[in-house]
């Protein structure tokens, strides 16, 4: 059963352009549509959960995702809104990175259940490998102009821009990128490019060679590029990206960053960032807003993209470690806290180094506050506030005369002193 998928992306806010005739064709059967994907690094972002809802998306709708990862194009670099070249990688790197990526898409496709339309995964490397430079400007490059490829706006940019100016390499492109979509019109009978409204030039380059050399119709969808509503980049924090590699990004920090967006980005993120429909987004939307202090779109969006990309057990201890901060958590859910996670929480804590054999032997509460890490003043000062029962370790209150011991690491490296409520200190056992 085919659902409109044109129209499930207008009410998301998720079309910049689309070509003529797209719905009526997508609604005539099971399409096949494709998104390119930087293989550079061995993890996506979440800049790249756009094209990945977009695909995702498509597929409920009834028709067949392909992922591509360019591995091709990755050695070259594309001009689209980029200022410099990129690194380029050698093909074990490029086929780690791949199946790395495969891996988190499978968190939004289906690859592997047999159904009809199951998401297929392709490397442009594997047919452009073989393919010689006489013979792609024989066969494709005669068949688009220069004025054509000149005319396109992320080449025009670079050539007027300040700067070095702009390689042939990267010139080339949108030619190698286009016969990517000639290659999958053939192969695999796909008729849809889909990616941000910055590579409606590449895309069309691609319908161009599939109308010329294939003799058929290609269409393109672009979706508008995503940002933030005080005009800063979204995708970043102040630590750079937000990755969805929990190695990378801790599933903490990252239902943070959700948490965190504004109100009105809420609006918007929830629509295109969750599979959520749409009665139930604007039963959300109308519920926010009669109490926006409950931050209830966030925590909905939050919890909805940390399963999507983790898992319900990850969303768990994201919540539990966000209440850390709020007093609302024991010793023991602090203790299990991985390392990461640990240092993410509390990121910006002041830290004070202790040797082992210190911590082994027993170290006295008083030294540990002060003496020993500067936390506090003075010995006077931590006498005080233990009298004052205002001193937790690991979020247990503590006495004088109690002593951190080997017991008290969390990871077998630190401890968590706390006066009153929001002073904290770490211990880092070395």
């Amino acid at each position: 059963m085919l659902k409109n998928f044109v129209e499930e992306l207008k009410w998301r806010g998720m079309i910049h352009d689309v070509m003529p005739d797209t719905e009526t064709h997508l609604m005539e059967q099971m399409r096949t549509a494709y998104v390119g994907f930087d293989p550079t690094a061995d993890s996506l972002h979440i800049g790249n959960l756009v094209p990945i809802m977009l695909l995702a998306f498509f597929q409920r709708s009834g028709h067949q995702p392909i992922a591509l990862v360019g591995g091709a194009t990755g050695m070259i670099g594309d001009p689209s809104g980029k200022s410099n070249e990129r690194n380029l990688l050698d093909e074990e790197t490029l086929r780690h990175n791949q199946e790395c990526v495969r891996k988190q898409l499978a968190q939004f496709l289906d690859f592997s259940s047999g159904v009809e339309n199951k998401a297929i995964m392709v490397n442009n490397y594997d047919w452009m490998k073989e393919f010689s430079f006489l013979d792609f400007i024989r066969d494709v490059g005669k068949h688009i102009t220069v004025n054509y490829m000149m005319a396109k706006d992320s080449v025009k940019s670079r050539l007027t821009a300040d700067g070095e100016g702009m390689s042939f390499t990267e010139f080339t492109y949108q030619m190698v990128q286009g016969y990517d979509f000639l290659h999958l019109y053939k192969e695999k009978n796909c008729t849809l490019e889909m990616g941000g409204s910055d590579q409606w030039g590449n895309i069309t380059t691609g319908t161009e060679l599939v109308r010329r050399i294939g003799g058929g119709k290609g269409y393109a969808l672009t979706c508008p590029l995503i940002t933030k509503s005080d005009g800063s980049k979204f995708g970043k924090s102040e630590g750079g990206n937000i990755w969805l590699d929990a190695n990378r990004t801790s599933p903490y920090k990252f239902y943070q960053y959700w948490m965190n967006t504004s109100d009105e980005d809420a609006e918007k993120y929830i629509k295109i960032f969750t599979f959520l429909d749409k009665e139930t987004i604007d039963a959300l939307i109308l519920e926010h807003k009669e109490a926006p202090h409950m931050r209830l779109l966030q925590k909905r969006l939050a919890e909805e993209v940390t399963v999507t990309v983790h898992n319900k057990e990850a969303l768990d201890n994201a919540i539990k470690a966000s209440n850390m901060l709020f007093g609302k958590s024991t010793s023991e859910d602090l203790k299990n806290l991985d390392t990461n996670t640990f240092l993410d929480v509390f990121e910006g804590v002041t830290q004070a180094e202790i040797s082992k054999s210190e911590i082994e032997s027993g170290l006295d509460i008083i030294g540990a506050l002060a003496e020993k890490t500067g936390f506090l003043k003075s010995n006077g000062d931590a006498r005080r506030s233990l009298k004052e029962n205002s001193v937790s370790v690991n979020k247990e209150k503590v006495k004088e005369g109690f002593s951190i011991t080997k017991s008290d690491l969390i990871n077998e490296q630190f401890v968590l002193l706390q006066r009153g409520k929001k002073n904290y200190f770490i211990i880092k056992v070395v």
